[in-house]
């Protein structure tokens, strides 16, 4: 094995398990753990809330500044960025209205994921390859580095932000609801893990989960980009189908093979290894297997694209999740829709609702 060095000063690596290490550990970890809870409810909750927990009213002020801050700052950069671009690229009407949405995206994902990505590969932190690493020395006292603080504020507040977002900016998709839930999870997580001191475990699931995203608003992008003034360009048809296929494996990679191993394995296992009476053990670890449950079903919507593809019911990679601009529930795309189909010819406004098929279902 290999020696590791950092922070957290010199330790063995643990090699990384397999899927029925994971499987076997984990839960004979969870089991015991509810057998030896017998005082658990919320009075313990409470007790334990208030012995552990440590966030400021500073904090959540600076939080909710930042969240209202990234509303304004994608509402400004729609406005006087993203929107002009569509029009200047005279995209169809209803690409141009979601393309400020995944356009806004990638912007901060990029940024996000290689912020952590520095993070864990360019500093002295050992998180990624030495995952139980994040529970070494752990204190609930103990200060968040600077470095990861700013990390967690940028996130928590996007999230929060993305909360909003979902419902009155964004297009409703068929698994909107179920990305609500994400965002609250995700949102709860953040937060908790901040309060709990369990930021090093934090840096790595916003890194396991972030570059997903980045390839997903690149690909939808290219989609977008792919008709443009009326022609069709053949480029970015195939940098969406390369994407396509990249997004689908990295997601396989990152969030149902490395993040099991790595994170699930470090939350359920290693942690009571290391600190035997870790508190909120089975709130952390429950919101983790929820996340874990939806990034099966959102894989379920890619292997669908892909068999749909495959065997030549579609021509061209699409997100299977979209409903048509047409009925979205979204008032804000509905309503930048409206905007830019108002501005098309009477010629192509038929074009265009004759290109629409409504309500396309999963097959």
């Amino acid at each position: 094995m290999e020696v590791g060095a950092g922070k957290q000063g010199v330790r063995m690596v643990q090699p990384m398990p397999g899927y029925g290490e994971v499987l076997v550990k984990s839960f004979s970890c969870l089991n015991a753990a509810v057998a030896e809870c017998r005082d658990c409810g919320l009075q313990l909750s409470k007790r334990t809330l208030l012995e552990n927990a440590s966030l400021t009213a500073a904090e959540g002020l600076l939080f909710l500044i930042c969240a209202v801050g990234w509303t304004v700052l994608r509402k400004a950069a729609s406005r006087y960025l993203f929107q002009p671009l569509a029009r200047w690229c005279d995209l169809p009407s209803r690409d141009a209205a979601k393309m400020p949405e995944s356009a806004w995206k990638l912007v901060f994902y990029m940024a996000s994921w290689s912020y952590s990505t520095y993070l864990l590969f360019l500093t002295d932190y050992p998180f990624f390859h030495d995952p139980p690493s994040v529970f070494y020395e752990w204190r609930a006292s103990v200060d968040v580095p600077q470095d990861i603080a700013i990390a967690y504020l940028a996130q928590c507040s996007f999230y929060g932000h993305a909360i909003y977002a979902t419902v009155y900016m964004d297009a409703w998709r068929k698994d909107s609801v179920v990305m609500l839930v994400h965002h609250m999870i995700t949102l709860a997580l953040i937060a908790f893990s901040y309060a709990f001191r369990y930021h090093n475990v934090g840096i790595l699931v916003l890194f396991l989960h972030d570059i997903n995203d980045i390839l997903l608003e690149f690909t939808k992008l290219n989609v977008y980009f792919k008709n443009r003034a009326g022609v069709r360009h053949r480029l970015n048809d195939i940098v969406s189908n390369i994407g396509c296929c990249t997004f689908a494996i990295s997601w396989f990679w990152f969030r149902l093979y490395w993040f099991p191993l790595k994170v699930l394995y470090a939350t359920c296992y290693s942690s009571l290894q290391s600190v035997p009476n870790i508190p909120f053990y089975f709130f952390f670890n429950i919101l983790l297997l929820i996340l874990t449950l939806m990034n099966l079903y959102w894989f379920l919507y890619i292997i669908l694209l892909v068999v749909k593809v495959l065997s030549g019911q579609i021509t061209e990679v699409n997100d299977v999740r979209e409903y048509d601009i047409e009925d979205s529930h979204s008032p804000g795309v509905r309503k930048e829709y409206d905007h830019l189909h108002m501005k098309n010819s009477p010629k192509d406004r038929v074009r265009q609702r004759n290109g629409i098929v409504v309500h396309k279902r999963l097959q």
